[in-house]
């Protein structure tokens, strides 16, 4: 590796995840590569995290704030990060030894680069798993292969700060899906770097996950795509594969809705799908401004 090593501030939200953390912060402190600073954003736990990390982990910086999602916690942390570079893990997730060091690698052979992600292990309810081919990582201007469901983990990102001062911080109004919204606004503006080596770890199949705790995840993803429209950045092409997903989703959430008996939900989704319709095709596409 040459040349001056950027500073990188490594954020960890967490809530109530006294056991998971200790292993998210472990892997932290064995990386090759020292980081700048760790912040821990305590979103509400009420099972000692506080304390065990004033006596494991006194280096940390400790923030408490009340209950308001990941999506807040993140933000909160990057707003006190002092670095260049922002690393994010999930408090139930770990890294290599070498993974910071890797990534960083790839970007002195790339220095236009401003978001870096790996490949992953898997590890679902303590047993490793193979991803399916739809998680398939990659690299460069991936914003079609990100539309149908996240393609980018948050635990293995490596983001420069400038780019989310571009982008924007994570949106707080999205209980779950953040993640998902946060990359289609960046693979729709520029390519991101790709390190294909497993040097993330994913632990999945808790309780409290987002992913098990909410119905509907697409409701989410109807959201994110109305906004990229709605903001008319997007390529001609990129409006096209959007908004053809957009419809997609909308009929996923509203044939799950009708499982579901949720009615009203369903005449939400269907005026949603109906004015979508309506304004579609190549006329709504050419438009600048939606209404």
């Amino acid at each position: 590796m040459t040349g001056s090593v950027p500073s990188i501030s490594v954020i960890i939200p967490t809530l109530n995840r006294h056991e998971l953390i200790q292993r998210a912060l472990g892997s932290v402190f064995d990386q090759s590569l020292q980081v700048k600073e760790v912040i821990v954003v305590d979103n509400g736990s009420t099972d000692g995290t506080r304390e065990m990390l004033i006596s494991k982990f006194p280096t940390v910086l400790y923030v408490s704030e009340k209950k308001a999602g990941v999506s807040a916690a993140r933000n909160t942390g990057i707003s006190l990060a002092k670095g260049d570079w922002i690393a994010l893990l999930d408090s139930d997730d770990a890294w290599l030894p070498n993974k910071l060091e890797k990534q960083i690698a790839v970007y002195f052979e790339n220095a236009n680069a401003r978001l870096i992600h790996t490949n992953e292990i898997w590890y679902r309810r303590g047993v490793r798993v193979n991803p399916m081919k739809k998680h398939k990582k990659r690299g460069g201007n991936i914003f079609e292969f990100c539309l149908p469901l996240c393609c980018i983990s948050p635990s293995s990102v490596l983001l420069r700060r400038d780019l989310i001062e571009d982008v924007g911080l994570f949106d707080e109004e999205l209980p779950a899906c953040e993640d998902y919204d946060m990359w289609l606004r960046i693979t729709s503006r520029e390519p991101v770097l790709y390190l294909d080596e497993a040097v993330t770890v994913k632990y999945g199949g808790h309780e409290d996950q987002l992913s098990t705790k909410y119905w509907g995840m697409d409701r989410f993803r109807v959201y994110s795509i109305e906004k990229l429209l709605k903001d008319n950045l997007l390529t001609a092409s990129q409006r096209l594969s959007a908004y053809e997903m957009l419809l997609k989703k909308l009929d996923i959430v509203i044939q799950g809705g009708r499982k579901r008996g949720k009615d009203e939900m369903v005449d939400f989704y269907s005026k949603k799908r109906s004015y979508w319709t309506h304004c579609g095709g190549d006329d709504f596409l050419d438009r600048k401004v939606l209404s």
